[in-house]
């Protein structure tokens, strides 16, 4: 079992996403939903926890198919050799692009659906940066 660490500014880990802060998180029992960082942040957002039963997919499937697309992205640009470099130079592990994999996840046209998840949970695709330049400069 992994020891959960607390990193030193901790809000900095909570990537929260154009769809707001959790309401109710379900959990399959996993340390770091029961670690002392995350019940302080459940009762600062009034988020409810809730676990799953042990050995049941069922509750899981959604999350794990999502969970599995985004390994396959990231395996797939590790294969590419890619470095993740910002403007300044500085490195970034695979972790700290996952924010904008879930984002390219969200908004990709799936086939099965012929939409993108967004617009299957929300009704809309998300507001980007590039939405808002104006498309005489694009």
């Amino acid at each position: 079992m992994i020891k959960v660490q607390e990193p030193k500014n901790p809000w900095e880990i909570f990537h929260i996403d154009w769809t707001g802060t959790f309401t109710n998180i379900i959990s399959d029992r996993d340390p770091k939903f029961t670690s002392a960082l995350l019940t302080k942040h459940q009762q600062l957002f009034k988020t409810k926890l809730s676990f799953s039963t042990a050995y049941h997919p069922q509750a899981d499937g959604l999350a794990s198919r999502m969970i599995q697309n985004l390994e396959d992205m990231a395996r797939r640009l590790c294969a590419c050799g890619l470095e993740f470099k910002n403007c300044d130079g500085f490195t970034h592990d695979l972790c700290t692009l996952l924010p904008e994999l879930e984002l390219e996840y969200k908004t990709s046209i799936h086939a099965s659906t012929n939409q993108t998840p967004a617009i299957l949970e929300r009704g809309r695709n998300p507001k980007l940066p590039q939405d808002s330049l104006r498309k005489d400069l694009v």
